[in-house]
């Protein structure tokens, strides 16, 4: 029992020990990790210790406070940790390869487990492959219909060198659409795909933002893909703006919108009776895009989010005048222009979609 009390204590002061990075879970950032891995000598949080029980040949987990701990795992862990750990299996990460975050869905963050502690693809002793070989991949995805609704098999051809992605419904016809990699965008969409690995390509197209959705069966070759587009996005940048620090490029690459979610929204007159669309807002374009529903390929839409001193300004409540019958939170979105009235479901929306609409209003205009 002493011997039990006194490891938990030695690796609960393990965990928070300075210079280690164990205060954190070494795959995804999450602070205060409550397992480890006694195989890969590393502290983890609970969402991906589930995914190092999959990996039984290369982790081993245990929980800081319910499991027993013998003396000689102690030891293991004193000599290893997150920073070791991270110097070993992310000496050569791509700096256009996506590390994902604790809020990130299940396939990022699974693949980058795998990625580094069974494929080893990020050990000192593997090539890096640039990021024009790399942003070059060819093969097969599910697409989503814009007509049909229906998901078929699509091939897709992306070139860095190119720089453009292509897709193809015939294989005998030219393709369908091609993609200048300027404008292109992808990111995760679980849950508006309704599929574990439901990615969202955008790209603009005659001055509107088309929106593709796409799975594949695995979940590594989405991924690969994934990083395939961010690869090639960085080649385009690197190439584009070669005077541009790094840290300032890598936020470039892919974005998720800021909040999506539904809010009823009325006409210009503010007569017109409110209607349900499905809302999203892309900080870096500065546009809050609306749809009749979230998966169409094209907005009805959009309200371009400029500057407060350019007179933009996102108000809660309605504007003097306006009477609604439903008891709900409302906005009003300044512009010069006009201004808009949206109806959110209830507080905690009201105040999320105003918060993330004041970030947008304060953020630099970028060329």
């Amino acid at each position: 029992m002493m011997d039990r009390d006194r490891n938990k204590t030695l690796l609960l002061e393990l965990q928070r020990a300075a210079g280690t990075d164990n205060g954190r879970c070494a795959d995804c950032g999450e602070p205060d990790p409550e397992w480890a891995s006694y195989k890969l000598g590393i502290f983890i949080c609970l969402n991906c210790s589930g995914i190092h029980r999959n990996l039984p040949q290369i982790s081993r987990v245990k929980s800081l406070r319910l499991d027993f701990w013998e003396n000689d795992i102690i030891e293991f862990m004193k000599k290893h940790g997150n920073l070791c750990a991270k110097a070993k299996y992310e000496a050569k990460v791509p700096p256009y390869y996506y590390i994902p975050q604790s809020c990130d869905c299940l396939v990022l963050r699974e693949q980058w487990i795998r990625a580094k502690y069974e494929r080893e693809e990020f050990v000192a002793t593997r090539v890096c492959q640039d990021p024009c070989s790399a942003g070059s991949r060819e093969g097969f995805l599910w697409k989503r219909g814009r007509e049909s609704r229906q998901f078929q098999k699509r091939r897709f051809l992306l070139s860095a060198r190119e720089g453009v992605m292509k897709y193809y419904t015939k294989e005998s016809r030219g393709p369908k659409a091609i993609i200048s990699i300027e404008t292109l965008n992808a990111m995760f969409q679980t849950e508006k795909i309704q599929h574990a690995h439901g990615l969202q390509i955008t790209y603009n197209t005659d001055g509107q933002t088309r929106n593709l959705f796409v799975y594949h069966e695995s979940g590594k070759e989405i991924v690969d893909w994934f990083n395939a587009i961010r690869a090639a996005r960085y080649h385009y940048l690197r190439t584009t703006f070669p005077a541009v620090p790094e840290p300032e490029l890598i936020p470039r690459i892919t974005r998720n919108y800021v909040k999506e979610g539904y809010m009823e929204k009325t006409g210009p007159k503010q007569k017109e009776a409110f209607k349900v669309r499905w809302f999203c807002l892309d900080s870096q374009e500065r546009n809050l895009m609306y749809f009749k529903n979230p998966l169409d390929a094209f907005a009805q839409g959009q309200v371009f989010i400029g500057k407060m001193h350019e007179g933009y300004e996102v108000r809660a409540g309605l504007p003097q005048g306006v009477r609604v019958k439903k008891r709900k939170p409302a906005i009003t979105v300044v512009t010069p222009m006009r201004e808009f009235v949206f109806i959110c479901e209830n507080d905690r929306e009201q105040r999320e979609w105003i918060d993330a609409l004041n970030g947008v209003i304060a953020q630099p205009l970028t060329g």
